[in-house]
C-alpha cells in the first residue's frame, strides 16, 4: 500500500487534487458571472442562478452512479475519461447560443463532474495505508474548495476583460493542462479487485445506508449547510454588483477568495477533533457558521469579506468531519455511502436558491440572512441528535480506512 511522505503518496495525492481543483473550477465557474448572464439573456436572478443548479443537480444524481461504475471499471478509467469529454464540453459551452443551450451544455458538465469525486475516495482507500489515507482525504478535500476559488476567480477576471464566453474558452485550456498532469501523476491501480456492475447491488446499498440513522442525519447536515453556504454566495453577487458597491466582475471574482478560509478548515479538522467529540465539533463549525452570516448584515464591505471568510471556515470544517462520519459509520459498499452523502449535498446547492428566493423577494440580503439562519438551526439540532444516538455497530468514524465495502 501507499504510504504517506513517500513520492507514490505524493504524486497520487497531488494528482488527485489537481483533477479536484480542474472539477471544481468547472462547476462554480458560473458564481461570479450570474450578473452578467442575467444581463445577457435578459433573465432574472433565479434563472441566471440556474446555470450553477443544474450542474450541481446532475452532479449529484450521477455520484450514485460513477461510483458504483468504477467499482466495475476502474477508478483510474473513471477518472481519466471523465476529465478528457469535461475538457470538451466546456470548450463547447463557450459558444451557447442561448441560454437554453447553455444550461444543457451546464448540465453535461455537471455529469462528467461527478466522475473524479466518486472515484477518488474510493482509489485512495484501496491504495493508501491508514496513515496516508487520513492526510490525503484532509488535502483532497481542500482542494476541493481551492477549485471553487480558482474557477470563479479565472472566469470573473477573464469576463471583465473578454466577456463570459472566454471565460470558458480560458477554463478549457487550464483543463487540459490539469488533464495532463492527472494522466502522468496518477499511479496505476494496484489494490483494485472489478466488481460486476449490478444495479439491484446499487439499489440495495442505497437502502442500506438509508435506514442507518446515523448516516441519514450526517448527509442531511453535510446536505442542508451546503443549502445555504453555495447560494449564499450567489445572492451577495447581486448585492456587490449593485450600488453602492458596484463592483465589476473581476471583483467578484476576488471575492471568492475567502473560499481559502475554507481549505485551512478542511485540511486540520481531522487532526483538531482527534481524542474530541466529533459530533460536538461538527456543531461548532455551525455555530461559527452562524455568527459569519450574521456579521454580514453590516454593510461594510471588509466586514461582510471577513463574514464569508468565518462562513467558509466554519462550513468546510463541519463538512469534512460529515463526510468522514459517513464513511466511517457505514456497514459496507462505503463507496456507495460516500456517494450518497455527496448526492445530499449537491442536491442541497441545487435546491438552496429555491428556498431562498422568496427570502431574497421579501427584503434581500437581510432575507437570506434570516432564510440561512433558520436552516443551520436545523442542523445545528441534528448535530446535537447524532451525539445523543448510540451507534449501530461499532465504527470508527475518525478514520477512513476503507472507503470502498
Amino acid at each position: 500500500m501507499i504510504q504517506s511522505n513517500t513520492p507514490k503518496f505524493w504524486h497520487a495525492t497531488l494528482a488527485l487534487c489537481i483533477g479536484s481543483v480542474m472539477v471544481f473550477s468547472n462547476l462554480y465557474i458560473t458564481q461570479p458571472l450570474l450578473p452578467a448572464l442575467r444581463d445577457a439573456f435578459d433573465i432574472d436572478s433565479l434563472e441566471a442562478a440556474l446555470s450553477l443548479s443544474v450542474a450541481t443537480l446532475s452532479l449529484g444524481v450521477c455520484l450514485l452512479f460513477f461510483g458504483p461504475l468504477s467499482d466495475a471499471i476502474g477508478r483510474r478509467v473513471v477518472i481519466l475519461t471523465t476529465l478528457l469529454l469535461l475538457c470538451l464540453i466546456t470548450f463547447v459551452t463557450a459558444f451557447a447560443t442561448d441560454y437554453t443551450d447553455l444550461l444543457i451544455l451546464r448540465c453535461i458538465q455537471g455529469i462528467l463532474i461527478a466522475g473524479l469525486p466518486a472515484a477518488a475516495l474510493a482509489y485512495m482507500g484501496e491504495e493508501f495505508d491508514s496513515q496516508a489515507l487520513l492526510l490525503a482525504v484532509g488535502l483532497y478535500i481542500g482542494a476541493n474548495s481551492l477549485g471553487g476559488v480558482t474557477g470563479r476567480l479565472i472566469s470573473g477576471l477573464v469576463a471583465a476583460e473578454w466577456g463570459w464566453r472566454s471565460s470558458f474558452l480560458i477554463l478549457a485550456a487550464f483543463d487540459l493542462v490539469c488533464l495532463f498532469l492527472v494522466y502522468r501523476m496518477l499511479p496505476l491501480s494496484r489494490r483494485f479487485e472489478p466488481r460486476p456492475l449490478r444495479f439491484h447491488r446499487m439499489l440495495s446499498d442505497l437502502i442500506l445506508h438509508l435506514r442507518n440513522p446515523m448516516i441519514l442525519a450526517a448527509c442531511f447536515i453535510g446536505g442542508l449547510n451546503f443549502f445555504i453556504f453555495v447560494n449564499q454566495y450567489s445572492y451577495i453577487t447581486f448585492v456587490l454588483a449593485d450600488e453602492p458597491y458596484g463592483l465589476s466582475s473581476d471583483w467578484l471574482g476576488l471575492f471568492f477568495l475567502t473560499y481559502l478560509t475554507g481549505t485551512l478548515g478542511a485540511s486540520f479538522s481531522g487532526r483538531l477533533v482527534v481524542n474530541r467529540s466529533k459530533t460536538g465539533a461538527m456543531g461548532t463549525g455551525i455555530v461559527i457558521f452562524m455568527l459569519g452570516t450574521l456579521l454580514t448584515l453590516t454593510p461594510n464591505l471588509v466586514l461582510i469579506i471577513a463574514g464569508f471568510c468565518i462562513n467558509a471556515f466554519g462550513f468546510f470544517f463541519c463538512h469534512s468531519l460529515a463526510a468522514g462520519w459517513v464513511t466511517g459509520h457505514a456497514q459496507s459498499a462505503r463507496a456507495s455511502a460516500t456517494s450518497l452523502y455527496l448526492m445530499f449535498y449537491y442536491a442541497g446547492a441545487t435546491v438552496g436558491g429555491f428556498y431562498l428566493e422568496p427570502f431574497w423577494r421579501w427584503a434581500g440580503w437581510e432575507g437570506i440572512v434570516i432564510g440561512s439562519l433558520i436552516v443551520l438551526s436545523i442542523t445545528f439540532g441534528l448535530t446535537l441528535w447524532l451525539g445523543s444516538r448510540k451507534p449501530l455497530y461499532d465504527s470508527h468514524p475518525a478514520t477512513v480506512e476503507s472507503m470502498e465495502g
